[in-house]
């Protein structure tokens, strides 16, 4: 194709913009209103698989030590134990401070620094957090081969827990996407249909004149992907200013349930490519590709 030819029929495909706004806006506004969606539902699935994944990484695995541990041993354990795979934060606790830890939750019921000043009951012990709870049990058994290790408590039920919430949550709001990519599909195909049936006098004439398919095509398919586009750039504009709005809301306003939760949501600038990259991928297959494939049947004159 001869540049010339490009360009008109490039101007050409934006003047039917213009020519058939009516049709234009209502298939951008149907794309727009399913991208705005879409874009929500993954962010709130991104949202609510960080934060179970946050919460599921809280658990820690606590060593005891043996009572008799000398102090050789534990300095040779306090080194096995951080040099394990897959372990990321050691913290040593001694009796002591074992006991001032409960002693400061049992303040208003009793004295335990006291009662136990000259016989401490508890344990040295090491308070370990691994990579990923996946791998509390197999690190839980190599832990407890250290010598000088008395025993060791994983919250392995509450880790398999959570990585199963994670996961059915996950697929959740994968599934919801999905499902409103195919309605997105759907909707915009018959509205992109009801367009070209307008205009299926133009393409009759077009064709009985001597133009090629290809000559045919090539206007409406300038003509959808810059609808398309232009629905996923106001789709990104909103989806990303929203949200990045609700990020700022979120951190400044600090309550339980978000200290719970992490602290803050996912930052924008760590999804913004994929909103925006799977609304113009969205854009450009579903109003590009749709309108040229649609007037196939029109082009049998």
């Amino acid at each position: 194709m001869r540049f010339s030819s490009f360009t008109y029929l490039v101007g050409q495909g934006l003047h039917n913009l213009r020519a058939n706004r009516l049709m234009t806006f209502a298939s951008m506004g149907v794309l727009t209103v399913c991208m705005l969606l879409i874009g929500c539902a993954y962010l709130l699935g991104v949202n609510i698989d960080a934060m179970v994944e946050y919460i599921g990484d809280q658990n820690e695995t606590i060593v005891y030590m043996r009572e008799d541990a000398t102090e050789d041993q534990i300095a040779a354990a306090d080194a096995a134990i951080r040099s394990t795979e897959h372990v990321v934060g050691v913290t040593y606790v001694s009796p002591q401070e074992v006991l001032s830890i409960y002693d400061g939750m049992l303040e208003d019921y009793i004295d335990l620094e006291a009662a136990f000043s000259s016989d401490n009951p508890f344990l040295p012990n090491y308070r370990v957090v691994m990579d990923s709870p996946d791998n509390i049990p197999a690190v839980s058994t190599q832990l407890e081969q250290i010598d000088g290790v008395d025993k060791v408590r994983a919250p392995i039920e509450l880790s398999s827990t959570f990585m199963s919430l994670q996961q059915a949550i996950t697929y959740a709001c994968y599934a919801v996407v999905a499902v409103l990519a195919i309605v997105s599909i759907v909707v915009i195909n018959n509205t992109i249909k009801i367009t070209v049936f307008n205009r299926r006098k133009e393409i009759g004439i077009m064709k009985l004149v001597g133009a090629t398919n290809g000559f045919i095509r090539f206007p409406f398919f300038v003509e959808g992907v810059t609808s398309g586009l232009i629905a996923a750039a106001i789709s990104s504009g909103v989806v990303c200013g929203a949200y990045y709005a609700l990020t700022v809301w979120y951190a400044e306003n600090p309550s339980n349930l978000s200290q719970l939760l992490g602290g803050q949501l996912v930052p924008l600038i760590d999804v913004w490519y994929y909103l925006v990259g799977g609304f113009v991928l969205l854009g450009f297959v579903l109003c590009g590709i749709g309108t040229a494939t649609s007037i196939r049947k029109h082009l049998n004159v």
